[in-house]
């Protein structure tokens, strides 16, 4: 399944950790995507973001929680996504890019933006 619109990305990638998938989490990704994680560091590519992915998974407790997502703000291809963490480490923020077949992928991705 792929993102029809820039904010099933968040619960297909919700989905696929709780599954454990992490080349399908990386799927979410575009190939030269920036992954703000683990925190203080860039991840970059889809292949070092889903080695990352698949270390992740085998430390963090499952099943992730699906957030509200706070309203998608969009420019022509591009656009930003956020929800509020579940687990009160602040928020989640990404900007996806709308692909030439009209789905959505990842492009920058901040998983924990500290609370204020």
């Amino acid at each position: 399944m792929t993102a029809k619109e820039p904010e099933d990305l968040t619960r297909l990638f919700v989905e696929r950790a709780n599954a454990g998938d992490a080349d399908g989490m990386a799927a979410l990704y575009a190939p030269d995507a920036v992954l703000a994680y683990p925190p203080g560091s860039a991840t970059v590519g889809r292949e070092a973001i889903r080695a990352v992915l698949e270390r992740m998974l085998a430390h963090v407790p499952r099943p992730f929680p699906l957030e509200s997502p706070l309203p998608t703000v969009r420019y022509g291809d591009l656009a930003l996504t956020s929800t509020r963490a579940a687990d009160n480490t602040g928020g989640r923020v990404q900007v996806a890019r709308r692909q030439p077949d009209g789905t959505w992928l990842r492009i920058i991705d901040r998983p924990e933006v500290p609370p204020e």
